[in-house]
C-alpha cells in the first residue's frame, strides 16, 4: 500500500466514504468514541457518517441519551454510547486523573472538596433533573464549594470521571448535566484485560490501517497497556509495512468496493486526523507545511487526502462556506468539493 491507499482505506473503514448507518448511536458505538469538545463539529463528525442525517437529529440523540458526551480516553470530551460508558471510563479515568493531579493541587481540590462536590451534584440531580452550567454552579456554591477560576471546570470533569454526572439534553444552546446512573444502565462492566482488548479491537477495526502508536495516542493508555490490549486481539488483524512502519487492519473487514466520493468536508478534530499520532498518510505530501494544524482545522479532503481548510458562516437564511484550498483544484475536484459543501448545508438546515 501507498500512503494514499492507507488514507483511502481509513475513509472507507471510518464510514466517511460510505454511509451505511442510520442512527447516531450506531456510528458512535462502531467508532468507540468520537472527540467532541467542539460540539458543532462533533455533530457533523457523526452526521457525515450517516445516511440523510441532520444537525437536529444528533441533538436529539444527545437529548434522549442514546449518545453520551463526557470526558474519557484523553482528557477531553468524547461522544460514547451509554453501554460503553462504564467500562471505558473505568479503564481510562485513573490515568486522566493522574494527568490532571497538578491542577487539583494548584486549585486546592483535595479528596474532601471533590467528595463534597460530587455528593452535592448527586443529591440535586436525583429524579431525572437536568441542570445547565449556571444551575450546577449554584448547587456547588450553596454546598460551600468554591467555583472560581478553573475550579469549576475541574470539578465537573472529576464528577464525570467518577461517574456521578454525564451530559443531559441541551436547553436551547446551553449544555446540561444529568445523573450518570440515571442515563447509563448498571451493566457492561469489564475487567481491565477485557476492556483493553475491546478498546483495541474497536479501534483497529474502525480506523485501520493504523500503527500501534496511533492506538496508544488515541486511547490515552500507557504504551504497555495499549500493547497488552492489542496482543489479545492481534490475530483478528493483518499487518503490512510502508516506509518501515507496521500498519494493522482487519483481516475480514469490509474492504474497498464501488465508487466513493472524490471530496469530503471534515470538521475540526475529526477522527480521520485526530485518531492517529502519525498523520503522514492523511495529508497530501505537497501540503504538509500548510496542514500542520490538521487536527484543529476543518479539512477539505480530495482524493483521500487533506488539501485545504474550510469554515462556515451562519447567516439568517443561508450557510456560507468559505473554502481555502492549499493548491489548485481541477473542475471535477471543484464540483466534488461543492457537492460536499451542499451536503453540509443540508445537514445544518
Amino acid at each position: 500500500m501507498t500512503n494514499q491507499d492507507i488514507a483511502k482505506q481509513r475513509l472507507f473503514d471510518q464510514h466517511i466514504a460510505r454511509q451505511e448507518f442510520t442512527k447516531a448511536h450506531d456510528v458512535v458505538k462502531y467508532l468507540g468514541a468520537v472527540q467532541a469538545q467542539d460540539y458543532a463539529g462533533a455533530k457533523w463528525a457523526v452526521g457525515l457518517r450517516l445516511k440523510n442525517s441532520t444537525d437536529a437529529k444528533i441533538d436529539k440523540a444527545m437529548a434522549d441519551g442514546s449518545i453520551i458526551r463526557t470526558h474519557v480516553l484523553r482528557p477531553t470530551w468524547h461522544f460514547i454510547s451509554p453501554e460503553d460508558a462504564r467500562w471505558m471510563i473505568d479503564l481510562t479515568a485513573t490515568r486522566i486523573t493522574a494527568q490532571t493531579a497538578p491542577w487539583y493541587r494548584k486549585l486546592e481540590l483535595d479528596s474532601h472538596v471533590l467528595k463534597q462536590s460530587n455528593d452535592a451534584l448527586a443529591r440535586e440531580l436525583e429524579g431525572g433533573k437536568q441542570l445547565n452550567r449556571a444551575e450546577v454552579m449554584g448547587v456547588l456554591n450553596r454546598a460551600g464549594v468554591k467555583t472560581d477560576d478553573l475550579r469549576f471546570i475541574h470539578l465537573l470533569m472529576r464528577a464525570e470521571l467518577d461517574k456521578v454526572i454525564c451530559s443531559g439534553g441541551r436547553q436551547g444552546k446551553q449544555f446540561t448535566y444529568a445523573l450518570f446512573d440515571e442515563r447509563v444502565s448498571p451493566g457492561n462492566a469489564l475487567v481491565k484485560e477485557e476492556a483493553l482488548a475491546e478498546l483495541a479491537k474497536r479501534y483497529f477495526f474502525s480506523r485501520g490501517p493504523a500503527l500501534l502508536k496511533d492506538f496508544t495516542w488515541w486511547s490515552g493508555l500507557t504504551a504497555t497497556d495499549a500493547k497488552a490490549g492489542f496482543e489479545q486481539v492481534k490475530t483478528d488483524f493483518t499487518a503490512f509495512s510502508v516506509d518501515g512502519k507496521d500498519y494493522w487492519m482487519a483481516k475480514n473487514g469490509p474492504g474497498l468496493a464501488g465508487k466513493t466520493p472524490i471530496a469530503h468536508l471534515l470538521p475540526a478534530y475529526d477522527e480521520f486526523a485526530v485518531a492517529y499520532a502519525d498523520r503522514s498518510a492523511t495529508v497530501n505530501a505537497r501540503y504538509i507545511k500548510q496542514a500542520r494544524h490538521v487536527i484543529f482545522d476543518p479539512s477539505i479532503v480530495v482524493n483521500n487526502q487533506v488539501v485545504g481548510t474550510w469554515k462556515r458562516v451562519i447567516h439568517k437564511n443561508e450557510v456560507e462556506i468559505i473554502l481555502n484550498p492549499f493548491g489548485r483544484l481541477n473542475k471535477i475536484q471543484q464540483r466534488a468539493v461543492e457537492n460536499a459543501a451542499n451536503r453540509y448545508r443540508r445537514f445544518v438546515k
